[in-house]
């Protein structure tokens, strides 16, 4: 059984909302256990447990929140050398548009980088020029589809990625593949 962490920081509740959507998706792959914790109660318990992480945090001046880089300094920085090959993701919620969620997103993967997660990207399109290459980045709260569709992709990735390669379940890395090539619009 695949464990998933999803690890978040929300000022307004609107990355908890994205949080909320990244496990639902992670949950409609068979056989996953999932955690959802706020930044403030995860230990590093929680990170040794999972075997995929999905991090999300409000965009805070483009980057990560002072509580969840507080989080991989102190509680992660304890792990240094133990998680390598855990699978990690990103998430962000910003005030707007043009916010900086992408760049959080990219703060994010780069620390789990550093702790030796492997990381992917999504080439997958939600809709008409809405991607999550870098993670699922929304203004304000998910409303749109597109918004909770990258979401619940996010996560569902993420856990075909831990079945994969923790429980051996390589026909789903075929589920990944199945791009039709072109887009539906």
């Amino acid at each position: 059984m695949g464990r998933v962490l999803v690890l978040y920081d929300s000022r307004t509740g609107n990355t908890e909302k994205m949080a909320l959507l990244v496990a639902e998706g992670a949950r409609r792959v068979e056989g996953m256990e999932i955690r959802i914790k706020r930044v403030e109660e995860a230990t590093k318990e929680d990170v040794l447990w999972c075997e995929g992480m999905a991090v999300g945090t409000p965009t805070n001046m483009g980057i990560v929140s002072w509580k969840l880089k507080r989080f991989f300094d102190d509680v992660m920085g304890e792990l240094w050398g133990q998680i390598d090959g855990k699978i990690g993701c990103a998430f962000s919620s910003s005030g707007g548009w043009g916010g900086g969620s992408e760049v959080a997103c990219l703060s994010v993967l780069y620390m789990l980088i550093n702790y030796g997660f492997l990381v992917f990207g999504l080439t997958d399109y939600t809709d008409r020029k809405f991607t999550l290459h870098y993670g699922a980045v929304v203004a304000g709260e998910p409303r749109s589809e597109e918004e909770r569709e990258a979401c619940l992709r996010l996560g569902k990735r993420l856990a075909q990625f831990v079945a994969a390669l923790y429980d051996g379940r390589k026909e789903l890395l075929e589920s990944i593949r199945s791009f039709p090539g072109k887009f539906p619009w």
